[in-house]
């Protein structure tokens, strides 16, 4: 796979769920042994780990809504947490390093609540 992580390519999937592939170009991937369907079925995910990344992108991105709306740098952030700013951008890009847990607690460590976090994720 490309350096894109499987939460990019799974968001990219889901934004352009709706939007059909024209037949011809599909035709023509699939005669040169692509194959061509739903990011999950590629990947082999089972539906409990497709939502599971589903939540740990939406995590990810309200992470960065926030971050901007605070108007702070991926390093201001970073110290806040006392981490690293290269951290800070593999949480808010989706890294499959990062944990579900280091994203709730940055979240709550930016004054988020229970229930911003159950809004992000719902």
């Amino acid at each position: 796979m490309s350096d894109m992580t499987y939460c990019q390519l799974h968001e990219l999937t889901r934004q352009t769920a709706g939007m059909d592939m024209d037949k011809r170009k599909k035709k023509d991937l699939e005669s040169k042994d692509y194959r061509v369907g739903p990011v999950e079925e590629f990947l082999g995910l089972s539906p409990q780990e497709s939502e599971y990344i589903e939540l740990k992108l939406a995590l990810s991105q309200a992470l960065a809504k926030r971050r901007r709306r605070s108007k702070l740098t991926q390093a201001q952030l970073a110290k806040m947490l006392k981490s690293s700013q290269s951290r800070v951008a593999k949480m808010e890009k989706g890294d499959p390093s990062v944990s579900v847990d280091l994203l709730v607690k940055s979240l709550l460590a930016m004054g988020a609540n229970k229930e911003g976090i159950a809004k992000a994720i719902a």
